[in-house]
């Protein structure tokens, strides 16, 4: 295995990294609520009241920042090596495996870790070794 060193990125992927966790932090301070997507996402089907607006507020957010961005930093073109019938598939195995897990990535990974939740351990190393097997069974044994 190497390091594409021309496209590896420390500084803005820590950054990235503060930034996530300083978020989490506050949203966790200010609401007394876990920062994790599934679950915003998911109080939106079945809201409560009342708390429909900060949700959809939030995710507004996921969609207008990146456009915001675009303004001022040209964005990157994406390479998708895949076909829209495999990114279909994730994406709902993606979905299953979060209601299946109760909680995304953000919220097991980055909150539950935080503070020190086993099942948050568990579900994180489920889905990080889940992942890495995923990545080296399509790249080394079916390519």
């Amino acid at each position: 295995m190497s390091i594409d060193w021309n496209h590896f990125t420390p500084w803005s992927s820590l950054a990235g990294g503060v930034l996530l966790g300083l978020a989490s932090a506050l949203f966790v301070l200010f609401s007394g609520r876990l920062l994790g997507i599934s679950g915003i996402l998911g109080g939106l089907i079945r809201p409560r009241g009342g708390d429909a607006g900060w949700r959809l507020a939030f995710l507004a957010g996921l969609l207008v920042a990146p456009a915001l961005w675009a303004l001022f930093a040209a964005p990157e073109t994406p390479r998708i090596e895949a076909s829209a019938a495999v990114l279909l598939v994730a994406g709902l195995l993606v979905g299953w495996g979060t209601r299946y897990g109760s909680g995304c990535t953000s919220g097991h990974g980055v909150c539950g870790l935080s503070r020190l939740s086993p099942r948050s351990l568990a579900a994180t190393l489920a889905f990080m070794g889940t992942g890495f097997a995923t990545v080296y069974v399509v790249r080394h044994l079916l390519a």
